[in-house]
């Protein structure tokens, strides 16, 4: 008896897993359609291909994100955007019955990135929180924040596909491409110094060979420029009446000196005469 109600349950199982609807791009495309205000996600999700990569799995949860709050990774490059869209799809099912029936705790959810073979330290994990009766949903790295609070559901076919809303996109450390920090400042280099005052004496001056051009003399004062007066001849002075007696008293003078030089002279001489002819007589 046993034995037939196991086989019952395997082949039940074997079943619905065999008949069970699969998650295909039509119907997550058809699933966004109704909401409008998810329009970004749903293009970025179709614009990177994960659709098709999504219709491979039959148990799929995505995180959807309005368009007024996932702007801040629209402006990611083509590979960074779709690693980041790929851990917002969960490899399980979740839908806001499910979330509400956790307990308060903390549970690692798989993602579509760490079926690539690239996750690194847990960066193809989400970390789903549930405090205080609000659900939190964060990179399953040690260390990253929780701040992306689930909203509401959006759409859901039992064990199938789920579209529930978060607050805010999550980005896990690791799957952006790594920004350079920008490169350290030039060490400054200490100043030379001064020359003193006697270096600067024995210091050659440059040769007019070398190429050097002569620093610019430095400005002076502006001089008004004299105007040049030229030359004139004097005329010469006119001799005045007290110039005629000077010059007529300076001749006298010259003549009467000479007058009595030589009266003085003719009496030495007579006076020599005389003693001479006394002498002989």
């Amino acid at each position: 008896m046993n034995l037939n109600v196991s086989s019952f349950s395997l082949l039940s199982l074997t079943l619905l897993l065999l008949f069970s609807p699969t998650v295909t791009a039509d119907n997550i495309t058809h699933a966004f359609e109704k909401y409008s205000n998810f329009s970004t996600m749903s293009d970025l999700f179709t614009k990177t291909k994960l659709t098709t990569l999504i219709s491979k799995y039959q148990t799929i949860t995505l995180l959807a994100v309005n368009n007024n709050n996932i702007s801040s990774i629209t402006n990611k490059s083509a590979i960074e955007l779709k690693n980041i869209l790929m851990t917002h799809v969960i490899l399980d099912y979740y839908d806001e019955l499910k979330l509400k029936g956790m307990k308060e705790k903390s549970i690692m959810l798989t993602t579509l990135y760490q079926t690539t073979g690239l996750g690194e330290e847990m960066n193809g994990f989400l970390n789903c929180t549930k405090s205080k009766g609000r659900v939190y949903f964060g990179s399953g790295v040690k260390g990253s924040p929780l701040n992306a609070e689930y909203v509401t559901t959006l759409y859901h076919n039992p064990f199938n596909l789920s579209i529930i809303q978060i607050s805010m996109p999550i980005v896990a450390p690791g799957l952006s491409l790594a920004v350079l920090p920008p490169p350290p400042p030039p060490v400054p280099l200490a100043p030379a110094p001064a020359p003193s005052t006697m270096n600067a004496a024995m210091a050659p001056s440059p040769s007019p060979m070398s190429g050097a051009t002569p620093p610019a003399p430095a400005p002076g004062p502006e001089l008004t420029p004299e105007t040049e007066t030229p030359e004139v001849d004097s005329p010469a002075p006119t001799p005045s009446a007290d110039n005629e007696k000077i010059e007529a008293a300076d001749k006298a003078g010259k003549t009467s000196s000479a007058c009595k030089t030589r009266f003085s002279f003719e009496v030495v001489v007579l006076l020599m005469v005389f003693f001479v002819s006394f002498a002989w007589f």
